[in-house]
């Protein structure tokens, strides 16, 4: 089995390394996220429209890697003030394991699965 002790130093470690990932991430794909060239006679129609599809995918991709940052800075704040960890709904513990899959979950596994 891993070395993973489930404190809350290492918690906040493991979401400061994916908090840092996703910035990284992210300055990597805004050149990708640029608005596409018009200029038929560099690209081609087709060239054109991946390259659009491209940007598009990567906007997205972008988006969805801003949220999950958001949520990485509001586990944070959680683990500042003595909170990580808790469920939202019941107030019981989140089992280390699950928190270790998602750093960022704030319901119990229990509470998740009622809420589908």
């Amino acid at each position: 089995m891993d070395d993973f002790d489930n404190s809350p130093t290492a918690f906040r470690r493991l979401l400061q390394n994916r908090k840092n990932e996703l910035v990284s991430a992210n300055k990597t794909g805004e050149t990708a996220e640029q608005v596409v060239e018009l200029d038929q006679t560099r690209v081609g129609r087709l060239s054109r429209m991946d390259a659009m599809q491209a940007q598009a995918m990567s906007r997205e991709t972008g988006r969805r890697r801003r949220k999950y940052i958001v949520k990485i800075d509001a586990a944070l704040k959680r683990l500042d003030v003595g909170e990580y960890g808790e469920c939202f709904e019941c107030g019981e513990d989140i089992n280390p394991l699950r928190l270790r899959a998602d750093p960022t979950a704030t319901l119990c596994i229990s509470c998740a699965e009622a809420k589908e």
